[in-house]
């Protein structure tokens, strides 16, 4: 183990960090879905559903470092044959983007002038071929987020997109971005907003920009295209 690597050491010592959204992931994927981890640092989700779940997972991962031990830990559970790797950024015009590499977990596009960083790579969701029929999609780009949906048009669209967890917790300020347009956008492609509690296997729906408010711990929201299918999905899922 590496130090620095919260990303990591927060699963290990602690239990798993986003326990409620990895437990959706555990309890929602099935082994012939196609699972996409956009920001996958160094791997916890992908992990998770490639290897214990078995599904057919795409990961993206910016930062040149991370992506290595993402790639390590790919190898260690033995999923080379079940992931496709990137080190890509994703937004909404393909170019180069400067990103910061000192923030370990939270490392993003930065635009502060003369700042340093690395220069990467970036392309656009529905241009990358492989990705065609996801079933879950898992977005964690520390505010980016407006960018990379922009032109995800198609994936959102097909009706194989069931569920999609996603980090809405205000860092999209930091371009300028009013997440809400997420809300209503994934409102427009009849997604709604819901919460999920493992113990229970339950979906709590939310009103994330509403007036009502609920207090839990996860910066995360799952929106969901069919709770009915999601709900019978969590139910029947085996006990981990």
């Amino acid at each position: 183990m590496w130090k620095g690597l919260k990303g990591a050491t927060g699963n290990l010592y602690c239990g798993l960090q986003e326990f409620e959204d990895m437990a959706f992931v555990l309890h929602f994927l099935r082994e012939d879905d196609l699972f996409v981890d956009i920001g996958a640092n160094i791997g916890s989700y992908t992990v998770l559903g490639a290897s214990e779940v078995g599904a057919e997972t795409v990961s993206i991962e910016p930062i040149p470092q991370t992506f290595k031990t993402l790639k390590i830990n790919i190898a260690l559970n033995n999923i080379e044959s079940k992931t496709k790797v990137y080190n890509i950024g994703l937004g909404s015009k393909r170019g180069i983007l400067k990103f910061t590499t000192w923030l370990d977990t939270i490392n993003h596009v930065t635009t502060c002038q003369g700042t340093d960083g690395i220069d990467v790579q970036v392309e656009r969701f529905d241009d990358i071929i492989e990705i065609k029929k996801p079933a879950l999609i898992k977005i964690d780009v520390e505010g980016f987020e407006v960018e990379v949906l922009k032109v995800m048009e198609k994936a959102l669209s097909n009706p194989y997109l069931k569920a999609i967890i996603i980090e809405l917790n205000g860092v999209g300020n930091r371009y300028g971005y009013n997440e809400e347009e997420i809300h209503n956008m994934f409102l427009d492609y009849n997604f709604n907003a819901f919460i999920y509690s493992p113990l229970e296997r339950k979906m709590i729906p939310v009103e994330k920009f509403g007036v009502r408010h609920v207090n839990y711990n996860s910066e995360n929201t799952i929106y969901i295209r069919d709770i009915a299918l999601a709900q019978e999905r969590i139910l029947s899922a085996k006990k981990i």
